[in-house]
């Protein structure tokens, strides 16, 4: 199997969108549907298959650099395509501190796909888009590595998730969806006739200005109608304090479906509490857009 032939893995497109049934949208007169991103593929789930997809097919079979932190689906996901697909793969790791410890699930997970992690101080990883920096990163990587971005966000992963918009066109009026580098966002808007709202899972208000930046790359300008909310991240990335736990607990209870913490769920949180604002009109049918399962 080689890297640029992605239909063997046999992805589920679209995914799935499935209505559930939650009075707290119902007695407002909304439809809550949910966009079954994690449902795609078991190893490369949600967004992070169309953020790839492009990528590896750049990639053409080369090894693949990549960045992330210490818990980065996108990591995970880009081990497991590179496990699959057959080329080697390296993962640029935040935090040397992390080096002499015994690595978390996530990065077990990564390391047994094949993945080699190369940890670096905080410093380093912030330069990571320096010329020079990058070229010393990809010294020790092995020869002709295709690069691909913290997260997967760049113009071809962004053109990868315009699809997603288009498969919810006439399905759903406003489509949510919980944002970390901003090129799910990026491509969603893009493709989707509605309104988009994005929930990022970051503090800083940084992340306006990365989606803009992403689509004057992938389209030359912007597109699409989005918005975000920055209300919702819970301090911070990989924090998820007692009350957004106790959300998820109970929606995981009234639907049966297991929630991803780091960003599923502060999308959720963000998109039932907008609800109970009177954000939109009764007869809105919103599309939650779940990235990953836990």
């Amino acid at each position: 199997m080689n890297a640029s032939d992605l239909s063997r893995l046999r992805p589920r497109l679209p995914s799935p969108l499935e209505p559930v049934e939650d009075e707290r949208f119902a007695r407002r007169g909304l439809t809550l549907l949910l966009k079954r991103e994690d449902l795609i593929h078991p190893d490369l789930p949600g967004n992070k298959w169309r953020k790839l997809a492009l990528n590896l097919r750049e990639a053409a079979g080369r090894p693949v650099l990549t960045f992330g932190g210490a818990y980065s689906n996108h990591l995970r996901a880009t081990a497991a395509a590179g496990r699959l697909l057959g080329f080697p793969t390296v993962g640029v790791v935040r935090g040397d501190e992390l080096a002499g410890r015994p690595l978390n699930p996530s990065l077990a997970r990564c390391a047994a796909d094949g993945m080699r992690l190369q940890f670096v101080d905080r410093a380093t990883y912030r330069a990571k888009n320096d010329p020079a920096t990058l070229a010393g990163l990809l010294e020790r990587a092995p020869a002709g590595a295709y690069v691909v971005p913290e997260g997967g966000s760049n113009a071809l992963a962004v053109h990868g998730c315009v699809e997603l918009g288009r498969e919810l066109a006439g399905l759903a009026d406003v489509a949510a969806v919980a944002c970390g580098t901003g090129g799910t966002l990026a491509g969603l808007a893009a493709g989707f006739e509605g309104r988009t709202l994005g929930v990022p899972v970051l503090k800083g208000g940084f992340l306006g200005g990365e989606v803009r930046a992403l689509q004057e790359t992938a389209f030359g300008g912007p597109r699409g109608d989005w918005a975000l909310d920055e209300r919702f991240h819970g301090g911070g990335y990989a924090r998820v304090p007692p009350a957004l736990e106790s959300f998820a607990q109970d929606f995981e209870t009234r639907h049966g479906l297991a929630i991803e913490r780091l960003y599923v769920a502060k999308m959720l949180h963000g998109l039932t509490t907008l609800a109970e604002e009177g954000a939109f009109p009764p007869g809105t049918r919103l599309a939650a857009v779940i990235t990953g399962a836990p």
